[in-house]
């Protein structure tokens, strides 16, 4: 070779990054026939099989039929793939292929899993169900493989696919046979959708993230979120402490291995200097705590750009493409979590609808990354000398600094963030735990004193809160939350003059503070105090309700449907409750139905008051405390005595509207 030539290698080794490379079979089986290469994908039918026969599967009939149906169905395509065969004469081929992206992908998956169930049992409870996907995938990928043409490569490939879909979405054991149609879809749009890639053949799509992306669009088209655990498994991913470290380990092998830091760098950077961007010049967080993200990457969206978009087979060839992949995939999750909220939607669909259109995307990435105008830019030439490996571990190096960065900069923020999280799944207790420590810590930062304060007041524990929160008054006088906070306290203890005080400081602190508007008009409602002043109760109900306040709209058509500070007007009351109830507020509900059965403010309408008191029925249900029982009981004997002056088919129309609704945003 000359040394034109050897300088022309070196130079093409440095500006493509290394991704799958192609391994030699382990093993392989040729002429086998029918009788004998099927036994494969029986014996993994027969595994789908048996995973319906778990004590938690029979025990729920739907999951059952889900299961075995898809047993079923696997065992009779291969029943019919086996006299086809026999018919034509046909023999298969096996490879066994154990490719090292596969297996070094699935254990970064599977340590991720591993933490994550620690905190959060369910995904525990739930590894029959991730197991029986498996089986179902090796099954139908075969299956599907065998009835296209002869030769099938076994290895580890189903894991990461499986491990990746069930990170970001399952659905509920009600309609788990969705999870086994989306597992398919992946696999088949693998093997059918594929285009011409740099002189092969290749499939365009991550098999993981395609039908990811195409399940989350459905289920925002027909507003049936409700029947997955998205938002669950992305509110509860941040449950672990340190769990942002342990995707940055668990991904650095495959980052020294196959060349995609480069794809997280770009992404994780990009989400990360808008968010501080947006803070400067606004002052808020873009993603705020409830969104499990504040100052930082939210936690769902940083698994994504780690473990979901940067298949190395799916995504550019050029070191600079994959710059621009992250970058695009980066500046995806900021536009749709932008688009989602505004729109009322689920936020945790942000970081999979793009993955695919991005697919699509990686030939004209590469061809705009090769052109005269972006070449120069290429940090590839940089470092077109070095060995593959050792332009990975540059990437990794200064991943490994940014990365660094941003955990001494937002950690607070990520502390803020798991308390939002484990506070929103019921965990008082341990979110109290985990305020307390951070309080210990570092007891000078008033946000965990008043974090600390806000949680063991709504625990209705408020003699303890006043300390923490008398505490953060004075690190911070200036938050309004601390003073409705010590406000509600001294309500609590009867201190009634000292709470109009607090509440009063909150809202001159923020005016438009629902929370305290909310708090002051019940004094004002009640007379505690303050002198009764039924009017400032309405208008300040008003101010909370327009901004959503749910038992501010509860009150405002209360006050409305009785004619106190306000004219009556049955119909303002109407609306109010509809607003407060369609969102699952239960004594909103049982006060729209009396509305309803009763003709007030609204045409009269039996089937309508049937199915709010049984809606309002159901949502009382879960809460014990005595007054919630005795709700419950009220909105059962309501519903009962309706029924009795309703047509059979009025009451069966009624239930199945009861059985069908959720709240509104669900």
């Amino acid at each position: 070779m000359s040394q034109r030539q050897q300088r022309a290698a070196r130079k093409t080794r440095g500006t493509q990054p290394t991704g799958a490379q192609p391994a030699a079979a382990s093993a392989r089986f040729a002429g086998l026939p029918p009788a004998r290469a099927l036994l494969l994908p029986q014996a993994f039918s027969l595994l789908v099989l048996a995973f319906a026969l778990a004590g938690s599967v029979a025990r729920q009939p739907r999951l059952f039929a889900a299961i075995a149906g898809a047993g079923g169905l696997l065992l009779a395509w291969t029943v019919v793939l086996h006299v086809l065969a026999g018919r034509r004469r046909r023999t298969f081929a096996l490879d066994v292929v154990l490719r090292k992206q596969h297996w070094v992908q699935a254990c970064a998956q599977l340590s991720v899993y591993a933490y994550w169930g620690w905190y959060w049992r369910e995904v525990y409870d739930s590894a029959h169900l991730i197991a029986a996907q498996l089986a179902f995938a090796y099954a139908f990928d075969m299956l599907l493989t065998w009835s296209r043409r002869e030769r099938y490569v076994l290895g580890f490939g189903p894991f990461p696919i499986i491990f990746s879909i069930n990170l970001f979405m399952w659905f509920k054991p009600d309609w788990f046979y969705l999870q086994f149609l989306m597992v398919a879809v992946g696999f088949a749009v693998k093997e059918f959708v594929r285009w011409n890639k740099e002189g092969r053949r290749a499939h365009i799509f991550n098999p993981s993230s395609f039908p990811l992306g195409l399940f989350a669009l459905g289920l925002i088209l027909t507003g049936a979120t409700g029947i997955t655990w998205g938002p669950e498994i992305a509110v509860t991913q941040i449950f672990p402490p340190h769990i942002y470290l342990l995707i940055f380990l668990a991904s650095v092998p495959a980052q020294l291995l196959f060349g995609v830091a480069s794809m997280t760098l770009s992404a994780v950077t990009t989400t990360w200097l808008f968010i501080l961007a947006h803070y400067a010049l606004t002052g808020s967080h873009f993603f705020s705590p409830a969104a499990l993200g504040g100052g930082a990457v939210p936690i769902a969206a940083f698994l994504g750009m780690h473990l979901l978009f940067n298949d190395p087979s799916t995504s550019p060839r050029t070191e600079l493409g994959r710059i621009i992949f992250g970058v695009l995939y980066g500046l995806s999750v900021i536009v749709l979590f932008g688009v989602l909220e505004q729109a009322g939607i689920p936020t945790h669909y942000d970081k999979l609808l793009a993955v695919p259109v991005l697919n699509l995307l990686i030939k004209g990435i590469d061809a705009a990354a090769r052109s005269d105008l972006l070449q120069r830019l290429d940090p590839a030439r940089l470092g077109a000398g070095l060995l593959p490996r050792r332009r990975h571990l540059a990437y990794v190096a200064v991943w490994t600094v940014v990365f660094t960065a941003m955990q001494v900069e937002s950690g607070s923020e990520v502390a803020l963030a798991r308390g939002v999280s484990l506070l929103s799944h019921g965990r008082t207790a341990d979110t109290i735990a985990h305020y307390r420590r951070l309080t210990q810590e570092d007891p000078e930062r008033a946000v965990y004193q008043n974090e600390l304060g806000y949680v063991l007041l709504r625990a209705g524990r408020a003699p303890e809160a006043l300390e923490p929160l008398q505490r953060a008054a004075a690190l911070d006088p200036d938050v309004a939350q601390t003073h409705n906070s010590l406000g509600a306290v001294h309500v609590q203890a009867g201190r009634f003059e000292d709470g109009v005080a607090a509440l009063r400081r909150a809202l001159a602190l923020q005016p438009d503070y629902p929370e305290a508007q909310f708090n002051l008009a019940q004094l004002h409602d009640r007379g505690r105090g303050v002198p009764a002043d039924p009017a400032e109760a309405a208008r300040l109900y008003g101010a909370a309700a327009e901004q959503g306040h749910l038992g501010a709209q509860v009150n405002l058509g209360r006050l409305y449907r009785a004619g106190r500070g306000v004219e009556r007007d049955d119909a303002e009351a109407v609306r109010w409750y509809r607003r407060a109830a369609e969102r699952g507020q239960p004594i909103a509900q049982f006060n729209l139905a009396q509305m309803y059965a009763a003709g007030d403010g609204v045409e009269q309408d039996d089937v309508a008051a049937y199915l709010w008191y049984s809606v309002a029925a159901a949502r009382l249900a879960a809460d014990r405390r005595d007054a919630s029982v005795a709700a419950r009981t009220r909105a059962v004997d309501a519903r009962d005595a309706l029924a009795r002056r309703m047509r059979p088919e009025d009451v069966a129309e009624a239930e199945r509207q009861a059985r069908a609704w959720t709240p509104a945003g669900h």
